[in-house]
């Protein structure tokens, strides 16, 4: 959008009470049904004020260009979620999978998705993206209301459900955190299965389609509860809704510890767990396998890779509100080099990269990003594909190893040596 070229260049523009709301209303967490709620119904919300020159700006009342200034700092550090190569595969996979599960009526269990990726690859904000869009179409599928609601009830209809795997996982706490979502009155004495029967029955009860479990990789398979925790998962298969697990590098966890790349499939296939029970608890069809899908990273190789980069940053691009930012400030010259050198073309460190460079040039009055002011900024980069001499030259030094202790050898037993007659005369003597 550009400013009018004649009156108020901010003619229509948000008052100031409208700007202060956007900054401070509460955000809870999505991991409650308010803040899931919160989040579907203003994630497209922030739209970028009018561009203005520095003629334009100068000629602003001062409270104006407060006003206008605040909102481009709101805007520079909120870069728009994008349909990149990466984010479209995973996308194509959960709503594929959403929608075919959603329409389902008689399997008794449903495939489950797991979604894989180092940080900052955009795992958690393509999921939700996708979880939201969703829910938005379910809801208007059956105009707002739930369809499987028990006559003479009000309770919420939630669609969607997003719930963060505790750090320290069990059974008890994984019901928990789910029965929290909907604000459920839990006892401390609550036994497992009423617990896990509480679950099924807000599942229900709220027309639960989708259950989302972000940080799964919390989990690790030497600990007894964790493995609880992953056969009680795989029991929820059952409850006719399908489960998207999110997770850093699942494969490396252990949490997948006997899967394995088919090549015929184009994907990780886990084979069943080796247990059958979890708790007393009778698991149904284990031999359901969840799709594994990488989310992986930028990469800068061939003509089509490169043309998705510099799609992302022209996208990047158009949204970003400085004064002096020249065409092309991001796809021009070599910029789109540079940035994929100091990101590796992992998307969460280009946007903070941006982010930051943005409201550098804010606050030093330069009002444009080029690759002077950028290498101020300091962004580490942990790199799965770079051998250890090939870190981020940024990157801290590792710290010395400390020398291995020299084991002193044990002395031989001298007590049974026959040390000859001149030692044994000497003795006597």
């Amino acid at each position: 959008m550009t400013a009018p070229k004649s009156g108020d260049p901010l003619e229509g523009w948000p008052s100031r009470g409208r700007i202060a709301e956007l900054i401070l209303r509460p955000r809870p967490h999505r991991d409650t049904f308010e803040g899931w709620q919160h989040y579907r119904l203003t994630r497209a919300e922030l739209v970028p004020p009018p561009q203005l020159t520095p003629r334009q700006w100068s000629t602003l009342a001062d409270a104006r260009r407060f006003d206008y200034d605040t909102f481009r700092r709101l805007t520079n550090v909120n870069l728009p979620l994008q349909q990149t190569p990466m984010a479209a595969k995973v996308t194509r996979l959960i709503k594929r999978r959403l929608h075919g599960n959603a329409l389902k009526q008689d399997d008794p269990t449903l495939a489950g998705v797991m979604v894989s990726g180092f940080g900052h690859y955009g795992k958690t904000a393509t999921v939700s993206a996708v979880c939201a869009a969703f829910e938005d179409s379910w809801l208007q599928l059956h105009d707002f209301l739930n369809p499987a609601a028990v006559p003479g009830t009000a309770d919420l209809h939630a669609p969607v459900v997003y719930v963060s795997t505790p750090v320290t996982a069990t059974p008890k706490s994984t019901c928990a955190a789910i029965l929290r979502f909907f604000g459920a009155d839990m006892r401390a004495s609550a036994t497992l299965p009423r617990l896990v029967q509480m679950v099924a029955d807000s599942l229900r009860d709220h027309g639960v389609r989708a259950l989302v479990l972000d940080d799964i990789s919390r989990l690790r398979m030497h600990r007894a509860d964790d493995q609880d925790v992953l056969d009680l998962i795989r029991a929820f298969m059952s409850l006719n809704v399908t489960l998207i697990l999110t997770g850093v590098n699942i494969p490396g966890t252990g949490l997948l510890r006997e899967a394995k790349w088919s090549a015929k499939q184009r994907q990780w296939v886990m084979p069943p767990l080796e247990t059958s029970r979890v708790n007393g608890l009778e698991l149904t069809q284990t031999e359901h396998r969840f799709e594994l899908v990488e989310m992986d990273r930028f990469r800068y190789t061939t003509s089509d890779q490169i043309q998705a980069f510099l799609a992302h940053l022209h996208g990047v691009e158009a949204h970003l509100r400085l004064l002096k930012a020249k065409p092309r400030m991001l796809t021009g010259g070599t910029m789109p080099e540079y940035l994929m050198r100091r990101t590796g073309g992992v998307v969460g460190l280009l946007g903070r990269l941006i982010e930051d460079g943005c409201q550098e040039a804010m606050d030093n009055g330069r009002e444009m990003l080029d690759e002077s002011l950028l290498d101020e900024i300091v962004v580490r980069r942990d790199d799965p594909d770079l051998a250890p001499d090939e870190l981020d030259p940024q990157a801290p030094p590792e710290p010395a190893a400390r020398p291995a202790r020299q084991r002193r050898s044990r002395g031989r037993n001298t007590v049974f040596d026959d040390h000859g007659p001149q030692a044994a005369t000497e003795s006597a003597g």
